[in-house]
């Protein structure tokens, strides 16, 4: 079974071939494919099925930029305290976005879960992100092969 499998993969190829190093004498005769050598305007359908294939795909490529707020919008929605004060970026007209949304939902996730305030949510979304990272509580690594200067 698998001479035949290798023969007709050669003959293919054979072929393949030597239509390929003789197709300036066969080309002219052949009957032209259409839409793709045949002149003439693509039908409208053709074009529909093209955008949405390459936005589909495009889809999976491609992420949108995050529609964020402004620091004021940030303020407004609670994401302030005395101790992370936006007030400054408000009043010196900051043209930057506003405060990193993936953070912003998981404090606003954190105060909700905990019921606690900005600050405190803050506190344990950073300890965790520590945590995961190898990082203590102090800010030193637990790698046991870490060296320290002091």
């Amino acid at each position: 079974m698998a001479y035949l499998f290798y023969t007709l993969t050669f003959l293919f190829l054979l072929a393949a071939t030597v239509l390929y190093l003789t197709r300036n004498t066969w080309k002219p005769h052949a009957p032209p494919i259409p839409y793709i050598t045949a002149p003439g305007s693509i039908p409208a359908p053709l074009y529909a099925l093209y955008d949405s294939l390459t936005d589909y795909i495009d889809r999976f490529r491609y992420q949108r930029l995050p529609q964020t707020m402004t620091f004021a919008e940030d303020a407004e929605a609670g994401f302030h305290s005395t101790t992370f004060n936006l007030a400054e970026n408000i009043e010196e007209g900051d043209s930057r976005r506003g405060l990193d949304e993936a953070g912003k939902r998981e404090v606003h996730r954190v105060m909700q879960k905990r019921g606690v305030g900005f600050d405190e949510a803050r506190r344990y979304v950073v300890e965790e992100r520590f945590r995961r990272e190898g990082i203590g509580g102090d800010g030193r690594p637990l790698d046991r092969k870490a060296v320290m200067f002091s």
